[in-house]
């Protein structure tokens, strides 16, 4: 067969058919100028802001922790893995270590747990007949499960302490007005055993009202007649709420999970305001406080680097680990069943 043959284009200019069914041969587009501005600024700009602002500090952060660096020092010492073996050491960072993991643990599950629950009662859990829609007046309970969310953590962080006050503070005036004695002058941040559920529950007041607002707006774009089909089927709302509503909406439930793992593993302006010492027999203190006070008290920069690469690190494990459980949990891609 002829070159013209396998060549033969259409009256429009256009490749035809290879009529022995292989694919036409593509050209290969010359670079213009147009087309090297484009890369040039929707390419390369990207990446360069990407290197420059964040893989040359990560470069720079895992060099400072191979260090004895001071931080208000030029010189600096190479002392290898000695600030992790530290680490390993040191008892007030593993203490951290532990605080930040079960904050990772249930900050992010109470919270999400109940966002959703408030989601699906003003999307979906209004009248049993006609229109699939939520309670009377859902938007006020958005409103109002939002607001907490629009304050600054400092903020709420310092409004709590004063309600956790032992001597004046709120909680403890409406415990023992209703006859609750035993809560008279109760230091909810000073005992051990209620400073960190206390702390944890300031944190996920002011979280639940974004998520809140996030799974609404997932549940609206689920089709309205997925619901009145289960509805005419007869499915309570807590089977369709688990069968119908979690499904759709999981990329959101997973990606809302990450952040407050994130949250929860950092924590330090709720922390920081609450208890800036750590709490009693450090059972507050957050990996990132630790770091702090390590940096800027004791002048040991070095030293701090390495807490905050550990900190990196647990983090990326913790995405991994979510990512993990929600394809094990059925988040995986069907092309797999498609294909067979």
């Amino acid at each position: 067969m002829s070159a013209s043959a396998t060549d033969a284009t259409t009256a429009d200019g256009l490749p035809e058919e290879n009529p022995w069914g292989a694919p036409p041969r593509r050209r290969r587009r010359k670079l213009t100028l147009d087309r090297a501005v484009f890369m040039a600024v929707f390419l390369g700009l990207p990446v360069a802001v990407f290197v420059i602002f964040v893989v040359i500090p990560i470069g720079q952060a895992l060099f400072y922790s191979l260090t004895d660096w001071s931080g208000f020092s030029p010189v600096m010492n190479v002392v290898g893995l000695d600030n992790y073996a530290r680490l390993l050491d040191d008892d007030t960072f593993l203490k951290a270590l532990r605080n930040n993991v079960l904050l990772a643990l249930v900050v992010p599950l109470v919270t999400l747990v109940a966002a959703l629950a408030i989601a699906v009662v003003v999307t979906t859990a209004g009248p049993s007949t006609g229109q699939v829609r939520g309670l009377n007046g859902s938007g006020f309970y958005r409103v109002v499960s939002f607001f907490p969310y629009a304050v600054p953590a400092v903020v709420i962080g310092l409004l709590w302490a004063r309600v956790y006050d032992p001597a004046s503070g709120l909680l403890n005036g409406m415990l023992t007005g209703i006859g609750l004695d035993g809560f008279q002058d109760y230091a909810w941040l000073g005992e051990v055993r209620a400073a960190m559920p206390a702390s944890m529950f300031v944190i996920i007041w002011a979280s639940i009202g974004f998520y809140t607002v996030l799974f609404v707006a997932a549940i609206k774009g689920v089709p309205a007649e997925i619901y009145e089909a289960a509805r005419i089927d007869g499915a309570s709302r807590m089977r369709t709420a688990v069968s119908i509503t979690l499904p759709s909406i999981r990329e959101n439930v997973q990606t809302a999970y990450i952040y407050l793992g994130i949250l929860a593993l950092d924590a330090y302006v709720f922390m920081a305001a609450l208890a800036p010492g750590g709490g009693p027999a450090n059972s507050t203190l957050t990996m990132s406080q630790h770091l702090m006070n390590t940096a800027f008290r004791k002048g040991q920069f070095g030293y701090a680097t390495s807490m905050g690469v550990v900190l990196a690190l647990v983090t990326l494990l913790f995405a991994v680990l979510v990512f993990a459980v929600f394809y094990l949990a059925g988040g995986r891609d069907k092309k797999g069943e498609v294909a067979r």
